[in-house]
């Protein structure tokens, strides 16, 4: 779903990302690891076709960035550290307005089935977004993100902020996502997170991918000494 082959990014004389070759499978939880200035962002930013790279190529779901920005959106879901929603409108509206940009009608079952999914608790469906928690506004951000049918989610510090329970609840989320057949791809400085919801790790140093592993080869006590080994 996700493939890049020899990826490049420079900023003037600065290198942002190096000979990055990546294969993430449909179903897959993938999540990258780095200090900040690591490259993570950089990648998210060409895969959502925001930037361009200066050399190489990126794929999602075998269409390239470069050649068919617009298609790929479709394929996309984007959910930033902070997801950006209208306070002034209720998780139920702020569905049926981003659902309805993406070209999806739904009614009111429906959208209210797509926050049920998300674990998102009846009660806040109708509430003003402005009074909602962090976790509670990933939620909305993933309903979002079923609704547009997405088949790769890119994730950004998912879990930066979040209480342990909310932390607990999106990793089941996430969990549950990948056993759908969906994509989640994550930047993340949360080790512990990784190694309980991703299926592989990569860990990148100064733009380059210098680690690639399945998260059930390391307990999370063994992969944080091999990140500070490594950084």
């Amino acid at each position: 779903m996700i493939k890049t082959i020899n990826l490049h990014k420079k900023y003037n004389s600065f290198t942002a990302l190096q000979s990055l070759n990546l294969e993430v499978a449909k179903g897959e939880i993938f999540a990258l690891l780095g200090q900040n200035g690591a490259g993570k962002s950089t990648t998210i930013n060409i895969l959502l076709g925001l930037i361009r790279a200066t050399a190489g190529e990126a794929f999602v779901n075998g269409l390239s960035v470069k050649d068919r920005p617009q298609e790929i959106r479709k394929h996309l879901a984007y959910i930033p550290e902070t997801v950006l929603l209208y306070p002034n409108l209720s998780g139920t509206e702020n569905l049926d307005f981003f659902s309805r940009i993406a070209g999806f009608r739904y009614s009111k079952q429906e959208l209210a089935g797509f926050l049920r999914h998300t674990g998102l608790q009846e009660n806040a469906h109708g509430q003003l977004l402005g009074g909602y928690s962090k976790g509670m506004r990933q939620k909305v951000g993933i309903a979002i993100a079923l609704a547009k049918d997405a088949k790769v989610l890119l994730l950004d510090e998912p879990t930066s902020g979040l209480d342990p329970i909310a932390t607990a609840e999106f990793t089941e989320i996430v969990r549950r996502l990948g056993q759908e057949g969906r994509t989640v791809f994550m930047a993340t400085h949360d080790i512990f997170n990784a190694v309980s919801v991703a299926t592989n790790i990569g860990i990148m140093k100064q733009g380059e991918l210098v680690q690639h592993l399945p998260s059930k080869a390391f307990t999370a006590e063994e992969l944080q000494d091999l990140y500070l080994k490594t950084i």
